[in-house]
């Protein structure tokens, strides 16, 4: 970024988010706070001027995680010079982070989607703890996503929080940055509603900060970090000069505004600032080419017509193509004894790959969105076969109620798969935000619901999803129970909500696969068998997880008393050269040959091991690509030596002294002072 109010911009470091960071939550799940709190460092070394501290995990115990990293990094000198922000949705491990924090902290966040009441009792603590504090631009009503309602929420929680006496200057408003170039048109104005937002936030609330989340912005891009990239950089560049003081970003991946190539830019810039209605289209198409996918190519393959029925709608889907969809369905209609086997066989196999392009990183939402789009128009034309072949009785279509549970007013992630279950047929109700289970109930009962889908974002919501499946339970309900939001998995789903609740509970990872799961629970053929394999799955989820417990621990005494007896009579003899060896220009071409590929991949968002991950079905074409462009790059790197490796390596005398191990950097040899002694 260039921009001359750039300068006095925050970075808040977001890898020691567990929700942020794969990394991050692996090392925290695994007790290991020790290289968790190198992340930190990292971060601050990295650029990072505060650092979001975030323990949101459903099979994390929050409170004990926040306590124990914070009161870590508080030690460090390094890391304890930058604020820290205690970011949680839960207030309990807000106020308990809060306790292990010296300096003034940043808590993220409160709002008013509780009423005011609870607003102003958290704002009263924060100001006794001496924090400054991130208010949501949510209210009782829900999440503000114009630009209209953004200023409202937030100009009324600033009158609220100076009345009670809170400095204006500790005030820090974030009005939500939502996704763009999603494919639905109503998302299309998200990031001129912020930008324009922060301006007139600012003027309307004297002394207030103003951050965001920058991840949420290129979610549709997910897996094209260049794309990603570039959107962040363009958006801070047009925002910060309206009023952004700060935001949660990865502080190294950041482009510079005047170095971003000329066509991405214009057209990330196109769609931020919404000028053309077919920006998104002209973005998806660039994107590919960033990915090193051979757009021409691609157009020189009209051969796909001439494949088989079931190949040609598997492509038609996942590339979006709906010119011969109807043509295509009506061939594959015929193949089949029944209109509803095009539906649950070629058309679901077709979504299916899409859900699998999707999570592999190799899709983009937009083009998720498009393809649900051609399923619609393919189901549309099948509807009347359908009805007419309908036993009496016989249900047609599903009816889904779904809703986001109460203490949660997120929906972006809801709406897409509203959207998508509606392009393919399904009638959807939609219940909105923050419902309690009991308007679940009654929605389900009186519109015959088919199954429940029930979303969240934020770790509270797991707790309100186990409450809603024992209210379910207790009303004798067996309908098929769908868990979907950034916060779910299929282990909290096992361990959590699935036992207990009598009828099918399925984790859906994205919007993508909620059509093949939606589809198949309505299916007369294939739901008992599809029921039977997630409930085995489950179960062997809650088995491992059962048997993963942490090891015993035997005592000190008894560890050391099984302490490995070394026979010394056997030990090599000492080195030729003690001391230090250094080694100031390695051969890189040596290098390269022990290089850990599988890192390199994962970075990419390409799931799998290396060099099995070379020839894998789904990503395995992407991973190919990408291992070559990265040979090309180390062969000039070797050649034009752009790099110079250099190494050292000491070996000294050591010995044994009780539980220590003593190394002497002397020359001489060391005195007979433990049990052994030798080289380190």
């Amino acid at each position: 970024m260039t921009t001359p109010s750039s300068t006095n911009f925050v970075n808040i470091g977001e890898r020691t988010n567990v929700t942020g960071s794969a990394r991050f939550k692996k090392l925290v799940m695994a007790d290991d706070y020790a290289a968790a709190v190198e992340v930190a460092r990292q971060q601050v070394e990295n650029g990072a001027q505060v650092i979001d501290v975030n323990m949101d995990e459903g099979l994390l115990d929050a409170h004990y995680a926040m306590t124990t990293f914070l009161k870590l990094i508080q030690a460090e000198p390094d890391i304890a010079r930058v604020p820290v922000m205690v970011d949680s949705s839960k207030w309990s491990v807000i106020e308990a982070g809060l306790k292990c924090v010296s300096g003034k902290p940043i808590v993220n966040s409160i709002s008013m989607k509780e009423g005011e009441a609870q607003f102003l009792e958290q704002a009263r603590k924060c100001m006794a703890y001496g924090a400054a504090v991130v208010v949501m631009a949510f209210d009782e009503v829900g999440q503000a996503d114009t630009k209209e309602r953004k200023v409202e929420i937030c100009e009324r929680a600033y009158k609220l929080l100076i009345g009670i006496g809170f400095p204006p200057e500790d005030i820090i408003f974030d009005p939500n940055v939502f996704a763009v170039a999603t494919g639905i048109e109503e998302h299309n104005n998200y990031g001129v509603d912020f930008i324009e937002a922060c301006r007139e936030i600012k003027a309307r609330c004297p002394h207030v900060h103003i951050s965001g989340g920058l991840s949420n912005l290129s979610f549709s891009f997910r897996g094209n970090e260049p794309v990603r990239k570039a959107m962040h950089s363009i958006f801070l560049y047009h925002a910060i000069p309206a009023g952004m003081d700060m935001a949660i970003v990865n502080a190294g991946q950041l482009d510079i505004y005047d170095q971003i190539d000329p066509k991405l830019r214009v057209a990330c810039e196109d769609v931020i600032l919404n000028r053309d209605p077919d920006a998104t289209e002209r973005l998806i198409a660039l994107a590919e080419t960033f990915k090193g996918t051979d757009v021409v190519a691609e157009k020189a393959a009209a051969e796909w017509r001439g494949w088989s029925v079931t190949k040609r709608l598997e492509h038609a889907l996942v590339k979006g193509i709906d010119l011969h969809v109807v043509e295509d369905t009506e061939e594959a209609r015929l193949q089949f004894a029944r209109p509803i086997e095009v539906i649950e066989g070629p058309l679901m196999d077709g979504m299916n790959v899409v859900g699998d392009l999707f999570g592999s990183g190799k899709m983009f939402l937009p083009q998720v969105v498009k393809s649900a789009r051609v399923m619609k128009k393919a189901v549309a034309h099948l509807l009347p076969y359908i009805e007419a072949a309908k036993e009496p009785g016989a249900k047609g279509k599903g009816k889904i109620i779904m809703a986001t549970v109460k203490g949660d007013v997120h929906d972006i992630g809801k709406n897409i798969v509203g959207v998508v279950l509606q392009c393919n047929g399904f009638d959807v109700v939609d219940l909105g935000v923050m419902v309690p289970w009991p308007k679940i109930i009654e929605a389900a009962n009186e519109n015959d619901a088919d199954m429940i889908g029930l979303s969240g974002l934020i770790t509270p919501s797991l707790d309100e999803m186990v409450t809603v499946a024992e209210e379910m339970k207790r009303a004798g309900m067996t309908m098929p129970l769908l868990i979907g939001g950034a916060t779910t998995s299929k282990v909290h789903t096992a361990l959590r909500i699935s036992p207990v609740y009598d009828g099918p509970v399925v984790h859906v990872l994205d919007a993508s696969r909620a059509v093949g799961v939606a589809t198949t629970l309505v299916s007369d053929t294939q739901r008992n068998d599809y029921v039977a394999k997630i409930a085995d799955e489950y179960e062997a989820v809650r088995v491992a997880r059962a048997n993963k417990g942490q090891s015993e621990l035997i005592p000190l005494e008894a560890a050391r008393a099984n302490g490995f007896a070394a026979d010394f009579t056997l030990k090599p003899g000492a080195p030729k050269q003690p001391g230090l060896h250094v080694f100031d220009a390695w051969d890189l071409s040596d290098l390269r040959d022990v290089i850990d590929w599988t890192p390199f991949f994962r970075s990419w968002e390409l799931a799998g091991n290396f060099p099995a991950i070379l020839d894998d079905e789904i990503v395995g074409e992407s991973a190919r690509s990408l291992y070559e462009d990265a040979q090309a790059m180390l062969d000039t790197i070797v050649a034009e030596k752009w790099l110079t490796a250099r190494g050292v390596v000491g070996l000294w005398p050591c010995v044994r002294d009780g539980d220590d191990v003593v190394v002497h950097a002397a020359a001489s040899p060391p005195p007979a002072c433990g049990r052994g002694r030798g080289w380190a």
